[in-house]
């Protein structure tokens, strides 16, 4: 056999390898997080009790979302331009792409804390804001929009530190941990939690930019003069990829925390309780889906272009058996486990919502089975592809939820979560199967 046929088929198998490495560092980092959250979760909601804990749900779904809607991932920015200066040797035009990266996130943080002071000033009823917790649950938002940690986070993918980047992000549920511990002995209401979470994610961005600026020359960033014009002629593209990562994690994220927002806003703060815990658990639970995305795509944008089509759908079918058997494990531990780990973690008044845990963590798993296909339709370059796929499945979503909410409150609005997370893989899956490569090849923008 040629060695370029030898080549050609030990492509998939450091694919996979480096993508296992990839992955094992964000399963030991997440694994740590999700047994911390529910940790510290459970000290909140036997604190606040499932009214005030679904309000204080509200607050910080609210939060995350206007978060999400004003960022951009800029980490994909980074991975997507940053492989092809770093193999040209180009360090000037990665340093510009590392300065506009840092421009976008403080752009965002901006008009983000510019939207969550309008939103929690003016229409703060539905977030059963009163005057004395309105000023902490503005501190927490502005304190999200602040910890810019996606550049810092790219650069660590970018050169393969996984290890260090698990490391940075493990600041976070250990500082909500302590910081919930701490509230719990010195201000055990809404305010005290708020203000535990807005410190644990400053010290998580912190974390992440002292351990990102060792694998940049930090005096290139201040020396070097930034041009936007030059960093918008050195990668192509940068502006539309800019807007389709937004739009894709706004469509994520609306998934989940706008139902959240509608169940309180339909059934009140107590049903927003009870729907808030059993999407945590069912998060903590199929996590993986969100690591294969995040491990998967610095790999898949490496070896896209050496990749034959038969050995590119050997690595699709791969992965996709690996994630239904990890589907299958999650959702045989919440069928088993589920309605004890929501009576450990929030009390028994949380108990009643085994069923909601169950259509979630259904969604979630359904997730896992699909997590390989965005990764690989944003690597051969159809972002737009990926935009029609979520953005169908939210719609469809949103109007099973405008049908089923009314009538059912919490439990439809988890149906609609598991339909619109069905339809989003099988249109993901339709994208793939329309759009991948041939021979090797990045597909046209």
């Amino acid at each position: 056999m040629s060695g370029a046929g030898q080549a050609a088929q030990s492509a998939p198998r450091r694919w996979l390898q480096a993508l296992a490495g990839n992955l094992g560092w964000l399963l030991a980092s997440n694994a740590l997080m999700a047994v911390l959250s529910l940790i510290y979760i459970g000290i909140i909601t036997r604190s606040l009790g499932i009214t005030d804990f679904g309000r204080f749900a509200l607050i910080t779904s609210a939060a995350q979302m206007l978060t999400v809607l004003a960022s951009f991932e800029t980490w994909k920015i980074i991975v997507q331009y940053g492989l092809e200066h770093e193999a040209k040797g180009d360090k000037p035009a990665m340093v510009r792409l590392v300065q506009a990266s840092i421009g976008i996130e403080l752009i965002s943080a901006i008009i983000g804390i510019c939207g969550v002071a309008a939103i929690f000033l003016i229409w703060s009823k539905p977030f059963n804001l009163s005057p004395d917790v309105r000023p902490y649950a503005m501190a927490y938002a502005a304190a999200q929009l602040l910890a810019m940690r996606s550049t810092p986070t790219g650069l660590l993918r970018l050169k393969d530190k996984y290890d260090r980047a698990a490391l940075a992000d493990s600041v976070q549920p250990i500082g909500r941990l302590v910081g919930s511990v701490l509230a719990l002995l010195f201000w055990p209401t809404i305010q005290g939690f708020l203000l535990a979470y807005a410190v644990a994610e400053l010290l998580t961005a912190i974390a992440c930019w002292l351990v990102a600026l060792s694998t940049i020359d930090l005096s290139a960033l201040r020396r070097q003069a930034f041009k936007w014009r030059v960093a918008l002629a050195e990668n192509v593209g940068l502006i539309r990829f800019m807007w389709s990562t937004n739009i894709q994690s706004s469509l994520g994220l609306a998934s989940r925390q706008a139902a959240l927002l509608l169940v309180g806003g339909f059934d009140g703060p107590t049903a927003a309780g009870a729907f808030r815990l059993a999407m945590q658990l069912a998060n903590a639970l199929s996590k993986v889906s969100t690591l294969v995305m995040r491990a998967a795509f610095p790999e898949i944008v490496r070896s896209i272009r050496s990749v034959s089509r038969e050995g590119f759908w050997r690595l699709v079918g791969r992965m996709l058996l690996g994630s239904l058997a990890g589907a299958a494990v999650v959702m045989l531990i919440v069928v088993l486990a589920g309605h004890s780990l929501l009576t450990v973690v929030g009390g028994r008044a949380f108990a009643e919502g085994y069923v909601l845990l169950l259509w979630l963590a259904g969604a979630g798993c359904v997730e896992l089975s699909a997590a390989a296909f965005e990764p690989i339709l944003l690597s051969v370059r159809r972002a737009g592809t990926v935009i029609l796929a979520r953005g169908g499945a939210v719609a469809i979503q949103f109007v099973a939820m405008a049908f089923l909410l009314p009538p059912f409150g919490a439990w439809g609005a988890s149906v609609s979560v598991l339909l619109g997370a069905v339809l989003a893989a099988l249109f993901l899956g339709i994208g793939l199967a329309r759009y991948a490569p041939a021979h090797g090849t990045t597909a046209p923008a």
